[in-house]
């Protein structure tokens, strides 16, 4: 009995009737995979200078870069230190550096479900025969992974 879900399989007959004779045979259809609802694809944000106090929402894949400018002006040079998170198991950082004029990077990818912090200081660097003020200026950003 052939039913609307099976499929025919052609198979050459063996003895003398050549590859040309054929008979089909009625086999049952696979079975189809269970998919998994889909995810939206990661999502990649972007943090300056200009979202010092900000929080942000993240699911579990998606990455935060962090993009501190520097300063330079007369004489003085004020540097970022280089962006990290608290807790580094629920946001990884996978990339991180600093510039010669005082900027630095990073990038952090969410690992698991948490609330941390991701943290940086601007400090002065001044010229020979210049002086800093001895001021560190904090630049924070709260990040929950859901």
């Amino acid at each position: 009995m052939k039913t609307e879900s099976s499929k025919r399989l052609a198979l050459p007959l063996a003895w003398g009737l050549g590859a040309a004779a054929l008979v089909t045979v009625a086999a049952p259809a696979a079975a189809q995979p269970h998919l998994a609802p889909a995810r939206a694809a990661a999502k990649r944000v972007v943090l300056t200078n200009a979202d010092d106090g900000r929080s942000v929402v993240l699911v579990a894949g998606d990455d935060v870069e962090v993009r501190l400018t520097g300063a330079r002006s007369q004489g003085l040079t004020h540097t970022w230190s280089v962006p990290q998170a608290k807790d580094a198991d629920t946001l990884r950082r996978t990339v991180g550096g600093a510039s010669p004029g005082g900027g630095a990077h990073a990038v952090f990818h969410a690992e698991k479900q948490g609330v941390t912090t991701l943290t940086a200081a601007r400090s002065c660097r001044p010229d020979p025969g210049r002086v800093c003020p001895t001021v560190v200026v904090p630049w924070k950003v709260t990040a929950e992974v859901r």
